[in-house]
């Protein structure tokens, strides 16, 4: 009986998981590189802040999100190019250490939701066909916590996860976020490289050094991106988005033109980035978790924040080159 009970303990031990790590601000903003495979699926805490020093340093991981999936991994490699270090691995030491000299602030700060935040107005639901948007009267959010988790860059699961038990939508409150800048520096790009390949915008500065990357997605098989060299020729906030049925993208059935009023759920979001290739840009996402992960109508997709910060260093005549294949032509 001794002996079977404990090899019941022992079992016990096995079939019983460890407690899943803490989340919070301090756990976050204590976090060494990890000693372990970081996953994928799941948030991690060194992940959450290499992805805001990521953010900082303009090699957006996309979506702020604790997992170290494809944009992330994405992100860092581009790092560790432009600071000429070896890029075999996602995550190195001395990656880990590279990006830690980049900023002494804490990843995780603190916020108060301010009225202005909760004011709105916002959408009950947004509308999955295009033809449904057509008659709002403007593509708002859908709630406070779809705009915070914005603001800040962040999936609203990883807001959620840092503020257990939180309202968003109560002026006063005050919740751990991202902390991103309120101001990036502006860097002078001097030319745009779009691989279709990779589902990636680099920019380079006037002396060819690689000083800002964005997880992208760039075009479909229904609607390859272009090919060749092309220049910027207009830089749009809050664009309205015009449908033309020349375009007959799949599952828009209306045989009329038709405009989406502005707004960050908006087909093109916050930002239009025109190009010399004619209906094609550079713009922001209505879902920037599907970033890098979904297709587009051919034109270039970034989260809303990189698309402005991208529009916010361009000027109208920036060259912007694409590269690699496009989906358009690649084989099943």
């Amino acid at each position: 009986m001794i002996r079977s009970s404990v090899a019941a303990i022992i079992l016990g031990w096995l079939v019983f998981p460890a407690a899943a790590a803490r989340l919070d601000a301090t756990a976050v903003n204590n976090a060494g590189f990890p000693t372990r495979p970081a996953p994928e699926d799941k948030i991690d805490a060194a992940v959450v802040k290499a992805q805001v020093l990521l953010d900082r340093a303009q090699f957006s991981p996309g979506e702020i999100d604790g997992k170290l999936g494809e944009n992330a991994q994405k992100a860092l490699r581009a790092f560790a190019k432009a600071k000429s270090l070896a890029a075999d691995k996602a995550l190195t030491p001395e990656i880990w250490t590279a990006l830690m000299s980049t900023s002494n602030d804490p990843a995780i700060t603190e916020y108060t939701i301010s009225e202005n935040d909760v004011r709105g107005p916002f959408l009950r639901k947004l509308p999955k066909k295009m033809e449904d948007m057509k008659t709002l009267k403007a593509l708002d959010y859908t709630s406070p916590r779809e705009a915070i988790a914005e603001k800040f860059h962040m999936s609203e699961a990883l807001l959620s996860a840092l503020n257990p038990g939180k309202k968003f939508d109560s002026a006063g409150e005050t919740l751990f976020v991202a902390g991103v800048l309120k101001k990036p520096t502006k860097s002078t790009i001097n030319r745009i490289e779009i691989d279709a390949s990779r589902q990636t915008v680099e920019a380079f500065d006037p002396s060819g050094a690689l000083v800002a990357f964005f997880p992208a997605t760039v075009g479909s098989e229904e609607k390859p991106s272009p090919i060749g060299s092309f220049k910027v020729v207009s830089v749009d906030r809050n664009p309205t988005y015009r449908y033309n049925p020349d375009y007959k993208f799949k599952g828009v059935k209306s045989k009329r033109p038709f405009t989406i009023k502005p707004g960050p759920n908006n087909p093109v979001g916050l930002y239009w980035i025109g190009l010399s290739a004619k209906g094609y840009g550079i713009h922001g996402t209505a879902d920037p978790s599907k970033i890098s992960k979904a297709e587009s109508h051919g034109c270039v997709r970034l989260t809303n924040w990189d698309a402005g910060l991208l529009a916010s260093s361009i000027k109208k005549g920036t060259p912007v080159v694409f590269v690699g294949e496009p989906q358009g032509a690649r084989k099943s």
